[in-house]
């Protein structure tokens, strides 16, 4: 065992007994107390950004069961492109709201934006888009068609993440660069062990369908991919779901989905499946994201994962619950 003393003075008979002697070199006790006190709160402040990054599968719920089928989400799961659309919806947003709303809060009007594109968070964009032409006609303002505010939203975006695409085409970024650590060590274990894997993502199918081969990560999926699509008005999510069930003629039980979005984790609880939460914070590519935890907790997920680093233990703890 380590020692390491808190000592005064010049550190005294308990100098010679410890490994590290942190000493407050002053004979005043008053004095010395209040160093002792700044030596434990930098300790403390080195700890906790230690700790940030070193996070285990938080359990609310342990699984009881094996899975046959698995839900992945895409971005923010698996796919790292898009990280900090949020940045982009958000203001984006609160400005078109703004300018229909007399003497705005625009701080009181963000907050508004970003929770309904949080609860909405899963679904595809077109759904937020709609609850923005909501939000616009309840202050006076003109009804818009939904889909002009996606395609503006989507213009912005894709003017952010522009450089990243070609990266990755031209060679000067691997795809690593873009996933959650660990996602295709974990596909392929999944893979290996028979479980059949879909992906559905509130993105536009065709993007979805790019991006997820410029990622490397086509072949994973023999359920199939899915995305959005403007002929349907549903949540795709739950069409994927409801499709998984009757294709192979299972109960929610045999399903387990991992995601980042409320939407993910509510409809796979609601049919009795297995809801693992990934609160990635996606800037640092490392560690969980508090914000996006505390959502997903909310939503009832079963577990909480930073990533997918360690997908041996993973797979064996939704296998058999250790």
């Amino acid at each position: 065992m380590k020692i390491i003393g808190f000592g005064g003075r010049d550190g005294g008979q308990l100098k010679g007994l410890c490994d590290i002697c942190v000493i407050a070199p002053t004979y005043s006790m008053e004095e010395l107390e209040d160093i002792h006190l700044c030596y434990c709160h930098a300790l403390v402040t080195c700890i906790r950004e230690m700790l940030k990054d070193i996070w285990d599968i938080e359990v609310i719920n342990a699984p009881d069961r094996g899975f046959r089928y698995a839900l992945f989400d895409f971005d923010g799961t698996l796919s790292l492109l898009r990280e900090g659309w949020q940045g982009i919806m958000i203001p984006y947003f609160t400005e078109v709201i703004a300018s229909v709303t007399e003497k705005p809060d625009l701080e009181a009007i963000a907050e508004s934006v970003t929770e309904f594109v949080d609860l909405l968070t899963g679904k595809q964009t077109i759904f937020q888009c709609m609850r923005l032409d909501e939000e616009v006609q309840k202050r006076g303002g003109p009804a818009v068609d939904p889909y002009e505010y996606k395609s503006e939203y989507l213009r912005r975006l894709m003017a952010c993440i522009k450089g990243r695409h070609e990266a990755l085409k031209n060679g000067k970024s691997q795809p690593e660069e873009h996933l959650v650590p660990g996602c295709k060590a974990f596909l392929k274990i999944l893979r290996e062990n028979g479980v059949k894997l879909y992906l559905a993502s509130g993105t536009d199918e065709v993007d979805v369908l790019a991006e997820v081969k410029l990622l490397g990560l086509s072949d994973y999926f023999d359920g199939g991919i899915y995305g959005a699509k403007d002929t349907i008005t549903d949540c795709s999510k739950e069409v994927v779901i409801r499709q998984i069930m009757e294709e192979n003629h299972i109960d929610g039980a045999e399903l387990i989905s991992f995601g980042d979005g409320y939407i993910e984790v509510q409809l796979v609880k609601d049919i009795g499946g297995y809801a693992i939460a990934v609160a990635t914070d996606e800037a640092r590519r490392k560690g969980v994201d508090a914000w996006k935890r505390k959502r997903l907790l909310s939503a009832s997920a079963d577990a909480v994962i930073p990533d997918f680093t360690g997908a041996e233990r993973l797979f064996n703890f939704i296998s058999g619950g250790k």
